[in-house]
């Protein structure tokens, strides 16, 4: 059930018809899953601010609610390291359509994932998992179960991965942390189930996991048009 912190932001975001990263990783924060450090910052002065708190490297992305895909326009910049390079990123990125701040985060490694649900028209709720970053729409590694889904669900559809190997130590590689993951994406499970009604669809892209955790690096909730 969601708290009421949890509805605000729902609440607040109709009138965009999608909620904002910043407020859609408060939200996820607040189901459980695993968030980075984050700021958002209205000047250039406060995004040194919340740098100094992080610790550089960070990365500074674009809050606008006329940007819904930031990478298209230049609205993502990695690896900032340092007060200079972070002033002139505010200042560019505040020149694009309806700024309305900078959301500075931790830098994170790890392998990438993709978590997502959308609202099927004949099935309902339905939960993704795949290979995620970039090079999602050009692997097309992913699998699909009904909502809600359970940590045997999880491990279902972590084996039917085609490149699930990269993600149990292939090569020499570390493992990713499997029980992060489950617990992840059976809270993700329980959030989209609260939200039924209310969404069109989630993307957690990419979702980065290490031997130690597993983060959502970046979020997307489109909110659908009628309750």
């Amino acid at each position: 059930m969601l708290t009421r912190d949890m509805r605000k932001i729902v609440d607040d975001a109709r009138r965009a018809g999608w909620i904002l990263e910043p407020d859609a990783k408060q939200l996820l924060s607040l189901a459980g899953l695993i968030l980075p450090d984050f700021f958002l910052a209205e000047t250039a002065e406060e995004a040194i601010i919340a740098a100094g708190r992080i610790g550089y490297p960070v990365v500074a992305k674009v809050v606008s609610a006329e940007i819904i895909h930031k990478t298209e326009v230049g609205g993502v910049v990695v690896g900032i390291d340092d007060d200079s390079l972070l002033t002139q990123v505010f200042e560019k990125l505040s020149t694009l359509e309806g700024f309305a701040g900078l959301l500075v985060e931790e830098m994170l490694s790890g392998s990438e994932l993709i978590v997502g649900a959308k609202n099927d028209f004949q099935f309902g709720p339905v939960i993704l998992l795949g290979l995620g970053g970039t090079g999602v729409e050009i692997y097309q590694d992913t699998v699909i179960r009904m909502a809600p889904i359970t940590e045997t669900d999880v491990q279902e559809m972590l084996a039917g991965l085609k490149g699930a190997r990269l993600l149990t130590g292939y090569r020499g590689t570390d493992p990713i942390n499997i029980t992060s993951l489950t617990e992840l994406m059976v809270n993700f499970s329980t959030l989209v189930m609260d939200l039924e009604n209310e969404i069109e669809s989630i993307d957690l892209n990419p979702v980065k996991c290490t031997g130690q955790r597993c983060v959502v690096a970046d979020a997307r909730i489109m909110l659908s048009e009628t309750l």
